[in-house]
């Protein structure tokens, strides 16, 4: 049994059971291992205990004991942190995976999702309305975690980013109090969360403003030989910065995995894939990315009438959970002046399991201020995601090493930003070059007003001392 936990004792424990509707996992629990794990297997650690939240009281609870007998807290909602934010060793993990509650109004067009939701089930609920809440492109990701750090995804050129449909949330703070924050309630904290992370709270229930979608979009991948990258990669550029706010589209290097849809002949191979999302007519779409299509000599082109709810699965088995992940990103003000060093270094990846993304920004993303939420990073057209992915954990010091080599190599011609759902473990100068000075100044304002005393600072942590 973890350290923290012998100590508390079984009266004290006992009295932590029968105030929870939900339940406490300690270390000799059967299920411990099951409940501790997170997506990313980089991060193998074992809480002291486990408490695993029905609803907010719950979480009033579980911050009160932490608070009271001096443990660390870890918070997970979907536990897909790439950091490995959602867990902890020797402190208190408050899991909020069985808070599932989604309530639709589709009259009013609002939904109500609690924060152990996955976007998946989120996708289910609204679909069945026509309606949806742009956010994230794998369905095994959880709505707090992506909501919190701004949100890019399938819909994002067209509706903009996950906070930029958020309406309000209820959240719990560091002295255990429920607080609602919206556009008229704790304004400033409002807009903290929309980018800030889980800094100044526990958040407990996101109130989104729906958008009609679908039931089809046009969307699917076009697959180029990785020896023509640097051509496809300069047309992708030039035409994604006049494309339609319908159309948000992905540049992916991969390497094809032996499995479907990919026909036999291209497993293993490496590739670039022109990926597409576009949420209007179907037949107006056609016609914008026929461009796509014909451009070049692809190996494969999938892209077609799909329902929306398919196209935001179909990147779920790239991430497969418990693989060993380690990621690093960067705005980008430009495309062309980093192909050769993508080109490069991708042919010498260190796993076949690593994928590097570049995603169009712009359209509506844009046209939000850049002060008018905790997403400075309005007006870069381009975002890198270096995702580095593989299987066994005596060849971490090479993946890691790959990832970060490529992300120094883009250095030129990044802007200095980086996206916060991408951050790791580096330290405040890294965390200040997500948000910029007056943003991260701004936020580091708020958390000493609302977590003084760090409680909340397994995340990105913002210092309240900075």
């Amino acid at each position: 049994m973890a350290t923290a936990a012998r100590t508390l004792g079984d009266a004290t424990l006992q009295d932590l059971r029968e105030s929870l509707s939900g339940t406490v996992i300690l270390p000799d629990d059967p299920a411990y291992d099951d409940t501790r794990s997170v997506w990313n297997a980089m991060h193998d650690r074992r809480p002291a205990l486990i408490v695993r939240c029905e609803d907010a009281n719950d979480v009033v609870t579980g911050i009160h004991f932490a608070r009271s007998h001096g443990l660390t807290l870890a918070v997970r909602g979907g536990g897909h942190s790439a950091a490995g934010y959602g867990t902890c060793d020797d402190g208190l993990l408050l899991d909020l995976s069985p808070m599932k509650a989604i309530d639709i109004d589709p009259g009013t067009r609002i939904a109500r999702v609690e924060s152990g939701v996955l976007l998946g089930e989120l996708d289910a609920a609204a679909q069945a309305h026509g309606l949806a809440v742009p956010a994230g492109q794998v369905s095994h990701t959880g709505v707090a975690g992506l909501t919190l750090g701004g949100g890019t995804g399938w819909l994002m050129r067209k509706f903009g980013l996950t906070i930029d449909h958020l309406r309000a949330v209820e959240l719990v703070t560091a002295d255990g109090q429920q607080v609602r924050a919206s556009a008229i309630e704790h304004p400033d904290l409002f807009w903290g969360v929309r980018g800030g992370g889980g800094n100044f709270g526990v958040v407990t229930t996101f109130e989104f403003e729906l958008v009609e979608v679908g039931p089809m979009v046009l969307g699917g991948p076009i697959l180029h030989d990785i020896e023509d990258a640097a051509e496809v990669l300069a047309f992708w550029e030039s035409f994604m910065r006049t494309a339609p706010d319908e159309l948000t589209s992905f540049a992916v290097f991969l390497t094809v995995p032996p499995s479907g849809p990919f026909p036999e002949h291209l497993w293993g191979r490496q590739v670039i894939v022109v990926d597409c999302c576009y949420a209007g007519d179907l037949d107006e779409g056609d016609r914008v990315v026929q461009p796509l299509r014909e451009h070049g000599s692809p190996l494969l082109d999938m892209l077609g009438p799909m329902p929306f709810t398919v196209r935001q699965q179909t990147l779920d088995d790239a991430a497969p959970h418990r693989l060993h992940y380690y990621e690093k990103s960067s705005f980008l003000r430009e495309i062309r002046g980093g192909i050769d060093a993508l080109t490069e270094q991708v042919k010498s990846v260190a796993s076949p399991r690593t994928i590097v993304i570049l995603g169009a920004m712009g359209g509506a993303v844009a046209r939000v201020a850049p002060d008018a939420t905790a997403f400075p990073h309005r007006e870069e057209p381009f975002l890198v995601w270096i995702i580095g992915a593989w299987e066994d954990a005596r060849q971490s010091d090479a993946n890691v090493a790959w990832v970060r080599a490529l992300h120094a190599r883009l250095e030129p011609i990044s802007s200095g930003g980086v996206y916060v759902n991408a951050l790791g473990t580096e330290g405040t100068t890294r965390v200040r070059a997500a948000y910029g000075a007056d943003t991260y100044d701004r936020l580091a304002r708020l958390k000493s007003s609302w977590d003084p005393t760090n409680l909340f600072r397994l995340n990105q942590n913002i210092k309240p001392e900075a």
